[in-house]
């Protein structure tokens, strides 16, 4: 090969290095202005101005107070000092709770009706949105099952889709919030009613507990449930600051 031709073939490999330096830097960066590569979404969530995600955290436990022998359910059975207990059904004051089984609980088998059980932070209310979540620690006799239940900072009432049973022992249950269905709920004889909702705004939740639509049996197995402790994951939200 001449020369010549050596130079012309270098000319042609610096114009084209050129070519392709100036096509990248005239692309935008990747997760800036008009980005949609893998991590766009971070940056914008994370970049300046960006209001960082309260994580979702433990807002609350009950665990009952320990006792010989049982009794009817009442605030002083609320070990947690910042919780309040709310009942509600026509047999509201059937609820007992019990260390049957070395396990502190909530008993429903004398509930005469549906009956509801709820806890209310004094400080906070609750925000359900995002991960937030429910662990129990539950069984259940008979064909009875156990349904979360919620008071929206509204005063509407909630009863979910989501159940838990079981009749050998106790178990622990995790559930996500988001992945609940909810129908609103006539608290004088806890019934439900309407149809499933589409959306509930779940930001602010007053009161978190649960519900058994079957009537109690009575004594003896049949048909009760049982509820040890309850933990409620998310983020308090002060009740000030929510007016």
């Amino acid at each position: 090969m001449t020369s010549r031709s050596y130079t012309l073939s270098a000319l042609t490999t610096l114009a084209l290095v050129g070519l392709v330096s100036m096509s990248l830097a005239q692309q935008p960066a990747q997760g800036g202005r008009g980005g949609g590569g893998r991590g766009g979404a971070a940056a914008g969530a994370g970049g300046r101005g960006g209001a960082a995600q309260q994580p979702i955290v433990l807002v609350f436990k009950e665990t009952w107070k320990d006792t010989s022998t049982m009794l009817p359910m009442s605030q002083a059975s609320v070990i947690n000092p910042d919780l309040e207990l709310k009942m509600y059904g026509i047999g509201k004051t059937d609820f007992s709770v019990t260390n049957e089984g070395s396990v502190p609980h909530i008993w429903t088998g004398d509930c005469e009706s549906s009956c509801a059980l709820s806890l209310r932070s004094k400080d906070s209310l609750v925000d359900l949105t995002g991960k937030a979540r429910v662990r129990w620690f539950t069984k259940t006799s008979g064909f009875h099952e156990i349904r979360p239940m919620l008071k929206l900072a509204d005063g509407t009432y909630l009863i979910g889709d989501h159940t838990d049973s079981g009749t050998v022992d106790y178990r622990v249950s995790e559930f996500y919030i988001s992945e609940v269905h909810w129908l609103k709920v006539d608290m004088t004889k806890v019934q439900t009613k309407g149809i499933l909702l589409d959306t509930v705004d779940l930001s602010k939740v007053d009161e978190i507990g649960f519900a058994d639509l079957t009537p109690g049996s009575g004594h003896g197995t049949g048909g009760y449930s049982d509820v040890g402790w309850i933990e409620v994951y998310g983020k308090a939200v002060k009740r000030d600051a929510a007016k």
